[in-house]
C-alpha cells in the first residue's frame, strides 16, 4: 500500500497570447489582485508557431508568461482555469477573444497546462477542465514530450521555465 504524503504547493504560471498591450496589463493586474505579487515576467515573444488563433484574434500576436510569488495547491488549479475563461469572455470583442489566458503550474518535476479540450494524454479534472504534463524535468532541464506544443519546445520557453523552477525551488527548500 502506498503512503499518501502531503504534496508541496506549486508555482502558478500563466501564459498569454494577445495583441493589445493595454488588455494584457489589465488582465495581469486582475490576476495579481487575486493571486498576489507577480515574481517573474517573461520577455515578449512573437507568437508564430501556429496560425490557430489568427482567425479569432488577428495576426501579429504576442506571447508572454508570468509567475506568482504565492504558491498554490495544485488540486485547485481547475478553479483558476474557470476564472481565466471568464476573463477571456470579459475582454472579448464581438464574441472574439482579444486575449488567450493559459494557466498552469510548475513544480520540480513538470510543467502542467490546463485546457478545455480532451485528448488521449489529458486527464479530466472536472467542470470541463483537463490537465496535461507539457514539459518534464530530466537531466537538469525541462524537456518536451511527444505532445508538447511547438512553442513550448523552444529554447527560450524552456530557459524561462528552468529559471522559474529555480525560484520555486528556493521557495520550497
Amino acid at each position: 500500500m502506498g503512503i499518501i504524503k502531503k504534496l508541496d504547493k506549486s508555482k502558478l504560471i500563466v501564459g498569454f497570447i494577445y495583441k493589445d498591450d493595454a488588455i494584457l496589463e489589465k488582465v495581469e493586474d486582475l490576476l495579481a489582485k487575486r493571486f498576489g505579487p507577480i515574481d517573474k515576467i517573461s520577455p515578449t515573444f512573437l507568437f508564430t508557431h501556429t496560425k490557430y488563433y489568427e482567425k479569432e484574434m488577428g495576426d501579429n500576436l504576442k506571447r508572454k508568461f508570468i509567475s506568482f510569488e504565492r504558491l498554490i495547491a495544485p488540486e485547485k488549479i481547475w478553479i483558476i482555469k474557470l476564472l481565466s475563461n471568464k476573463l477571456e469572455t470579459r475582454f472579448s470583442s464581438n464574441e472574439n477573444r482579444t486575449i488567450n489566458i493559459d494557466p498552469g503550474y510548475l513544480n520540480l518535476s513538470k510543467v502542467v497546462l490546463l485546457t478545455t479540450k480532451d485528448y488521449t494524454h489529458r486527464i479530466y479534472l472536472g467542470r470541463g477542465i483537463f490537465a496535461e504534463v507539457t514539459l518534464a524535468f530530466k537531466d537538469n532541464s525541462f524537456r518536451p514530450l511527444d505532445h508538447t506544443y511547438p512553442d513550448y519546445r523552444s529554447a527560450e520557453y524552456i530557459g524561462l521555465f528552468n529559471a522559474i523552477r529555480e525560484t520555486y525551488k528556493s521557495q520550497i527548500m
